[in-house]
């Protein structure tokens, strides 16, 4: 270990150090027995000792083989080794005084704690080796950092993707075949093969030629008893490698109609499922009784307790049917209420839907005082006011709604002076507000000349 810089070591010599995962337990458990045996004052037998010291000294030999692959070695390998380098000769230590037959077994008691301790330390960064650093980590709900609103599609996409797929196997402590993932200059270098990522050739790059693989080939990355990447996220690489491969691109500097746009904005969307599994649960009987001919509600997924709930104009207008929500208000992500004649109580009831995603409130009386109502619904992406009588009030309500990304509101009360400012300000925000002033008076122009004619 000391003078490793300074060796080389022929292939064949190097091929014994792959066999250092199959023979590593061995040695381990005859240890542990012996040390059993010891520390309860039983005598350990010499031939187990023997066999246990060999295979102890052999897996060290033989790991230190398999850390020569490694170019750059990362800390968990480096202690790995070291510790595993001491345990085996800390063993040799302990048959050596075994040997003496010293009258006092003090000091192979200390011997036999100290191996106990280098045991589980050793096996802890070996473990942390091959499985990654939070292989001994309290499970704990992994919250990925968001992804910005302007990203760098290296730096906060694709290394997203090899990180969560491909860097447990291709890292400083461990290198399957000889590839580094946890840079762009890594990826570049490639690792046995060469070209992992050929930029502007994305149909040559290795890693997206192994993505392609079926599941069952030997090459197929990542390998059997990994999880696959899914087509989302290997389009995404294919079109960052087909881009050039730059660390520099971000989503704004590439075109609405470059396929990257789209599959990385449907990464920046949460998944669904995985944000509505905490809402209450709710059982088909009580959709069942809450539906009417004039109200339909649905599960927005099959086995999920997201709902969907669409309300209709009945001949004569009792608001009751729709107060009933109030049940599974806490489950209604979509609500489409458009047409009818609300009421200070109906807009009450929306204010308790608060996961409101989806809100459609078009073609009702409502005006600024009913819009305060919404003021609660962080959660709301999409809201639809048109020809209702809402005005500047109003919009200054929806302006601070965060999450809102998609406002129809033509045929109000709003000024146009307010609506500029809601654009300018909220541009990540698309106010659909009507036909374009010149586009209307072309239409007016057009429909004048037909009548003239």
């Amino acid at each position: 270990m000391i003078f490793e810089s300074y060796i080389e070591l022929p292939a064949l010599v190097a091929w014994v150090g792959r066999w250092h995962p199959l023979i590593l337990h061995f040695p381990i458990v005859l240890l542990l027995i012996g040390i059993f045996l010891g520390l309860t004052g039983k005598k350990v037998p010499k031939k187990l000792l023997t066999l246990a010291v060999l295979t102890a000294l052999i897996t060290a030999i033989s790991g230190f083989f398999l850390g020569r692959e490694s170019e750059t070695k990362g800390n968990l390998l480096f202690w790995h080794q070291w510790l595993g380098g001491g345990l085996a000769l800390f063993a040799a230590l302990w048959y050596g005084l075994e040997g003496l037959q010293l009258k006092k077994p003090i000091y192979s008691k200390i011997l036999q704690i100290v191996l106990l301790v280098l045991i589980l330390f050793t096996g802890h960064y070996g473990g942390m080796v091959t499985h990654g650093e939070d292989f001994l980590a309290l499970p704990v709900n992994k919250k990925e950092e968001k992804i910005p609103e302007n990203p760098l599609i290296y730096a906060h996409v694709v290394d997203r993707i090899l990180e969560n797929n491909c860097v447990s196997c291709h890292n400083a402590n461990k290198q399957k075949g000889q590839l580094l993932m946890t840079s762009l200059d890594n990826l570049l270098k490639g690792g046995e093969v060469g070209n992992t990522i050929i930029p502007s050739d994305a149909e040559n790059s290795e890693l997206i030629r192994r993505l392609h693989l079926p599941l069952e080939d030997e090459e197929h990355m990542p390998p059997e008893g990994k999880k696959p990447l899914d087509e989302r996220e290997i389009k995404i690489l294919e079109r960052w490698i087909a881009l050039g491969a730059s660390d520099t691109l971000r989503l704004n500097q590439l075109e609405d109609s470059e396929p990257l746009v789209a599959l990385v904005k449907g990464l920046m969307e949460p998944d669904p499922m995985e944000k509505w599994k905490n809402l209450p649960k709710v059982a088909d009987s009580t959709l069942q009784n809450l539906a009417s001919d004039y109200l339909t509600i649905n599960r927005i997924a099959i086995n999920s307790d997201a709902l969907s709930a669409a309300a209709f104009l009945p001949p004569e207008y009792d608001p009751q049917y729709i107060l009933n929500l109030k049940r599974v208000a806490q489950n209604i992500v979509e609500l489409d209420l458009s047409g009818l004649p609300l009421g200070p109580q109906e807009m009450g009831l929306v204010a308790q839907c608060t996961n409101l995603e989806w809100l459609e409130l078009d073609r009702t009386p409502i005006t600024d005082v009913e819009i305060d109502t919404l003021k609660n619904l962080s959660k709301l992406r999409l809201l639809k006011v048109y020809d209702t009588k809402i005005g500047d009030k109003g919009v200054g309500v929806l302006k601070e709604l965060q999450s809102l990304k998609s406002l129809y509101l033509w045929k109000t009360n709003t000024s146009q002076n307010v609506l500029d400012d809601l654009k300018s300000t909220r541009t990540n925000l698309i106010v659909d507000d009507g036909i374009d002033d010149e586009v209307k008076e072309f239409f007016i122009k057009s429909d004048s000349l037909v009548e003239e004619q």
